[in-house]
């Protein structure tokens, strides 16, 4: 092979050959993948709109085939890459036999971990934004996956967590939320006179619209050795219990104040006895 009178050894153009396969590989793999993930993200909306699916559910399937092909295209890339440097893939697949049943044991957490995400996704237990309680930690899923689920703590930790470890998950998004205010007041008050005003508190509150039941007062939930402890509950749209309660408690204080009555404070009492 000559170029501009040069001739060039058949190694060199070997490498050449070799270099411009791998330039178009890449360039073909870095035109692929965004626009397959744009294709997969317009699909997976297209289904939204033409069936009754829940946001989340639609993150979640989003972010579900999108890490699939991923994965795939990771695999078909290194396969056409070693393809391109001239390696044989064929008896590395026909290898694969044996080198699954070598290592197949290693990999049983990873079959585990695909098998229960496939379920968690098959049965609907959870979805992206939906707030839960898995292994042990609370927080919004961000990401479900075949392999791990992504789940934010509300200190803003991003917990990783393998599928497998995801034995139990408590969904607090599904359906209302109960609003529950335990108001403490002091014994020196009128019990009959405190439940009356948080009953006027809560008859403000019921024509709230973020309330789809009550809220109500349920009257003395515990006696202790300091306080008389009042209970207030109520159902709210689902991630509004919080903002409810916060809302109930300044609405009781205010109230409170207004009607003089007094919130339990702490204190001693101290026995002296003489001596002699």
């Amino acid at each position: 092979m000559e170029i501009f009178g040069m001739h060039i050894p058949v190694e060199m153009e070997k490498l050449i050959e070799t270099v411009g396969k791998l330039i178009v590989l890449i360039v073909i793999f870095s035109i692929a993948v965004p626009l397959g993930k744009k294709m997969i993200s317009a699909t997976v909306q297209k289904m939204s709109l033409s069936r009754k699916t829940t946001p989340g559910r639609i993150k979640t399937l989003d972010k579900l085939l999108l890490n699939v092909f991923s994965y795939t295209m990771i695999f078909i890339f290194i396969g056409t890459l070693l393809r391109t440097f001239g390696v044989d893939i064929a008896p590395l697949i026909a290898g694969a036999g044996v080198i699954g049943l070598a290592i197949g044991f290693g990999a049983q957490g990873l079959v585990s971990d695909v098998v229960t995400g496939f379920f968690i996704l098959l049965e609907q237990q959870m979805e992206v934004d939906d707030y839960v309680t898995v292994a042990g930690i609370d927080g919004v899923v961000e990401e479900i996956g075949l392999r791990t689920t992504k789940v934010r703590a509300f200190d803003g930790t991003l917990n990783y967590l393998p599928n497998r470890i995801i034995e139990n998950v408590a969904n607090h998004t599904r359906g209302n939320m109960r609003a529950l205010v335990d108001v403490g007041i002091s014994y020196y008050n009128d019990v009959d006179q405190a439940i009356s005003v948080l009953e006027r508190v809560c008859e403000n509150f019921q024509r709230d619209e973020r309330f789809k039941d009550g809220p109500n007062a349920i009257g003395v939930q515990n006696i202790d050795g300091t306080n008389i402890v009042l209970r207030v509950i109520g159902q709210v749209e689902n991630g509004l219990q919080w903002e409810c309660e916060r809302d109930l408690l300044k609405a009781i204080k205010m109230s409170f104040d207004e009607a003089k009555i007094e919130l339990p404070q702490n204190y001693q009492v101290i026995h002296q006895q003489e001596l002699g």
